[in-house]
């Protein structure tokens, strides 16, 4: 898919690398489409390795997207370069007139916090509030999807005993979704996370639709409002080796850091990761964009509500 993508972005040169079709702001203004806009709240601490694992997702479907990053006002990133951040992303106060096709609110490392005590929680709070009259769909991921049900939906999350973090299995509960079209009967998932959502408080609320479950991770994917909210716990746009980098570098400066389960070959550290999660990321992101993005938002983008 011809992405359309801030000019000198890095993630641009690093996916040419891989074969992925994208494309720069000069080469696509050029074309005479109007692309779904597409922005993404980036709240991870390495910007670039998150950057570049979305755009990779969403470059499979045969769409033009204008792609836009937003960074909070209130929270000035420590591992990014500040010149990163001023070049490729904006505050929100200065895209809050805008609208937008779709929208993704990535995790944060900060879920043994209370939402309240996280620095930036007001900040956030106005901007749920926006998303749900100025985006067609929002996904929302790990943090970002715990913290989004409880802004919206009032669910709380509760602490882990130890951290969830691995690979696991998921099962679609409701197969016939446009979301999990062409999904097999399990699918799986990387989980990195210290807390949890709990099925009874999705399951009494009528707004919401529990869509996919895991027997080892638990609440996996939350739909609502028909598909304008997806609520993803994990990681699917995780790169195959970002466990492992989490692992080695927690590891180093911890006792207490367990290996990730049903990740490496053989459960040997030494080995190699294997990737079981790759094809069913894409799926779900292009099944996301065709499905609840490009088919139900209008063609003037301006009548989003």
């Amino acid at each position: 898919m011809p992405l359309r993508l801030p000019d000198k972005l890095p993630a641009i040169e690093l996916l040419k690398k891989e074969n992925i079709f994208v494309m720069d702001a000069t080469r696509a203004t050029s074309q005479d489409i109007r692309p779904l806009r597409i922005v993404i709240l980036n709240l991870m601490p390495l910007k670039i390795t998150t950057e570049t694992d979305l755009v990779r997702l969403l470059s499979n479907t045969p769409l033009q997207m204008d792609i836009s990053f937003m960074k909070l006002q209130s929270h000035t990133p420590k591992n990014t370069p500040i010149e990163h951040m001023l070049m490729f992303y904006k505050d929100f106060e200065e895209m809050k007139d805008e609208k937008f096709d779709g929208m993704i609110i990535t995790g944060a490392p900060v879920e043994n916090y209370e939402y309240e005590d996280v620095t930036y929680w007001e900040e956030m709070k106005r901007i749920f509030a926006w998303a749900k009259t100025h985006v067609t769909s929002t996904l929302y991921i790990c943090w970002a999807a715990q913290a989004g049900l409880y802004y919206h939906y009032g669910v709380p999350k509760y602490p882990l005993p130890k951290k969830k973090f691995g690979v696991f299995s998921q099962k679609p509960l409701l197969p016939q979704l446009p979301i999990f079209r062409g999904f097999d009967d399990m699918f799986t998932m990387p989980h990195s996370r210290h807390t949890e959502l709990r099925h009874e408080d999705i399951l009494s609320n009528p707004e919401l639709t529990l869509i996919a479950d895991s027997d080892e991770a638990g609440v996996s994917i939350v739909m609502a409002r028909g598909g304008r909210e997806f609520f993803i716990t994990g990681h699917l746009e995780y790169a195959p080796n970002t466990l492992d980098k989490e692992y080695k570098r927690d590891k180093d400066v911890r006792d207490d850091v367990e290996m990730p389960v049903n990740y490496y070959r053989d459960d040997n550290p030494d080995n190699e990761p294997v990737v079981t999660w790759r094809a069913h990321a894409n799926l779900l992101y292009s099944n996301w964009i065709n499905y609840y993005v490009y088919q139900e938002t209008p063609f003037d983008i301006s009548k989003i509500e």
